[in-house]
């Protein structure tokens, strides 16, 4: 990275985890992420000089020096990605959101019965499309639009799938995996922009894999207007 590079430094907003949608006081809708691919980007930014703010809705130990937001909920994240929006230069969404949230949780415990039990669900705000929407708003700090990076988890069709998403929600760069690299200290993640060329990133730690992204969002947005 040049010394130019080095010298732009920038604030990055970075969220993790999965979040757990409630059904009742006890129980809840959540998936296996771990937080550990976006505590990794968080260090790695952290580690060249920009400032960091991490929304989480992962039980890990944050960064020592890292501006931290605990949240549990989609609805919670979508809120702390609001208030911070505004003053960041990059946002990446490392966090596994949930898709959907129960329509009406219980205030008390479901007991069990013989009966079926049958919940019914809505969609969770799209937090990526808000962010897109608002990328353009001008802020104190500069006058540049926010750089929007997705993660795109693919079970089949990789690139397909991932590509699909970059384009659809007109972001700036978008990082897929599989799921294999849940919860796990490795992972190989395949990296596009708009109108570029894919860019594979063979299996290397988290925090390895994090620097490079890092760093390709630095050359990104060096000359980005």
């Amino acid at each position: 990275m040049s010394s130019v590079a080095k010298k732009r430094k920038k604030h990055f907003l970075i969220t993790a985890g999965g979040t757990r949608e409630y059904i009742d006081p006890v129980r809840f809708i959540s998936n296996e992420s771990s937080g550990k691919m976006g505590y990794a980007l968080a260090a790695a930014a952290q580690a060249v000089g920009h400032k960091v703010t991490l929304i989480s809705a992962s039980d890990m130990q944050p960064p020592v020096g890292i501006e931290f937001v605990g949240v549990v909920s989609a609805t919670e994240m979508f809120t702390a990605v609001k208030k911070f929006f505004t003053g960041c230069d990059c946002l990446i969404m490392a966090a596994a959101v949930a898709d959907y949230m129960p329509t009406r949780p219980c205030k008390m415990k479901i007991r069990k019965s013989t009966n079926d039990l049958t919940l019914k669900l809505k969609p969770t705000a799209d937090i990526l499309a808000w962010a897109v929407k608002h990328k353009h708003e001008r802020r104190a700090t500069s006058d540049r639009p926010r750089f929007i990076v997705g993660f795109a988890l693919e079970d089949k069709n990789l690139r397909t799938g991932a590509e699909k998403k970059l384009t659809a929600k007109k972001l700036d760069m978008i990082i897929a995996n599989t799921p294999e690299s849940i919860a796990a200290d490795q992972t190989a993640v395949q990296i596009k922009i708009p109108n570029g060329h894919w860019l594979k990133l063979p299996t290397a730690s988290k925090r390895n894999i994090a620097r490079r992204v890092v760093q390709l969002i630095d050359e990104e947005t060096l000359h980005k207007k």
